[in-house]
């Protein structure tokens, strides 16, 4: 009896080892499981970030820097005199204490990407201009451009004035709008010559050679089938085209 009582005893002991180490051997597996879970999830956050970090704050490639220069650099002579400088390379301070008529300084500044030098070489941004105290309408004829008007009549009484826009020259330098409109007399060519309008009257013009010429075809046809008005016309033309009362029939002037 005592030696099956220890037989039971030892086999008890063999079935509580197993079952300690069952129970280890699961507790052991279930924490490798949850460690294997959290390392994947770290890892799959990381990399949801490093994606995202990248598709919004910081691009792959970077966009190209612009190296488009303004367009008014095209007019700036290069390492030239600052005070020679068209007025579209640098932007001045109007003086307004300056006497209308009379000489005026004026302290400038160059634009930037526009490079000029003083009188002794060297490299300057602030300078200033000597030029009269005037606007810009206010200049001599010669200083600006105007267009041209080609649909108003040179010869009329009053003589005729159209509406025109004016832009002052690249050196010149002055105040106000350097674009500004003018009121000018109508001044533009047609391409007929005085000197043969008139060399036709005196020859040809009793066959109105002379108002054929100039466009005048009614006047022409006149001249022609009256033999110049008995000459009388014809006379008259003469002097009518000399002093320049006859002119072309779409209203220019002669050359």
């Amino acid at each position: 009896m005592a030696a099956l009582a220890v037989s039971g005893l030892r086999a008890l002991k063999r079935l509580c080892s197993v079952a300690l180490f069952l129970s280890q051997l699961y507790v052991l597996s279930g924490r490798a499981g949850s460690l294997m879970t959290t390392k994947h999830s770290q890892t799959q956050s990381t990399l949801a970030k490093s994606l995202t970090s990248t598709s919004t704050n910081t691009p792959y490639f970077k966009a190209a820097e612009t190296t488009e220069m303004p367009s008014y650099v095209t007019k700036c002579p290069s390492n030239g005199l600052c005070s020679r400088l068209p007025p579209d390379c640098m932007t001045c301070n109007t003086n307004f204490s300056c006497i209308y008529g009379k000489p005026a300084t004026f302290d400038c500044k160059v634009k930037p990407h526009v490079h000029c030098v003083d009188q002794n070489n060297n490299e300057q941004e602030n300078f200033t201009i000597n030029m009269t105290c005037q606007f810009c309408w206010q200049l001599a004829t010669t200083d600006y451009v105007c267009t041209n008007s080609t649909n108003c009549m040179t010869v009329s009484c009053p003589r005729q004035r159209y509406n025109a826009t004016c832009t002052v020259r690249d050196h010149i330098h002055c105040l106000g709008n350097r674009v500004f409109p003018k009121m000018l007399y109508c001044n533009w060519t047609g391409g007929y010559k005085w000197s043969t309008a008139l060399a036709l009257s005196i020859t040809l013009g009793g066959f109105g050679a002379d108002r054929f010429y100039l466009g005048q075809w009614r006047e022409g046809l006149g001249k022609l089938f009256s033999f110049g008005g008995l000459g009388i016309w014809t006379l008259i033309d003469v002097l009518l085209i000399g002093v320049g009362y006859v002119g072309p029939a779409d209203g220019s002037l002669y050359i």
